[in-house]
């Protein structure tokens, strides 16, 4: 996978560093969101000296690139999570567990023809609780 991630930063015209490529292995190998501090804690036991700025720059970067995508929490911290899927696409995200699961519906036209303007853009992130979360915690977080 890191021949596609080196790929992929060569398309944004981003240098492939050894922290980047990193952050980009660490992510994809979860199958839930982290906080940047999580990220950080994680990269200090390969790199000798990461700061947390070098590790938030990085993931606004790849973020603005859309190798990862941002989560944003109702708890107001943002998370960044690495999603392979590369169609247009939103996602369910589980406040407990922290799954995420592709949407693979977008509703934009419906919106863009309630809206008296034009879009130029759309965030649509769906949070709540998976249904193993729910039947165990009787559907309250």
């Amino acid at each position: 996978m890191s021949d596609n991630f080196n790929q992929y930063l060569k398309e944004l015209k981003l240098k492939a560093t050894p922290k980047r490529l990193a952050i980009l292995s660490l992510l994809a190998e979860e199958l839930s969101y982290a906080s940047p501090e999580e990220v950080w804690r994680k990269l200090q036991k390969n790199f000798d000296s990461i700061g947390l700025p070098t590790v938030y720059r990085n993931l606004e970067e790849l973020a603005n690139g859309g190798l990862i995508t941002k989560v944003i929490h109702p708890n107001r911290q943002l998370y960044y999570y690495f999603c392979p899927n590369g169609h247009h696409h939103h996602h369910f995200i589980c406040l407990s567990c922290r799954k995420v699961e592709d949407i693979n519906f977008c509703g934009m036209e419906e919106i863009e023809k309630k809206v008296s303007g034009t879009v130029l853009s759309h965030i649509v992130q769906v949070n709540g609780l998976c249904r193993e979360c729910s039947e165990s915690q009787g559907g309250t977080i």
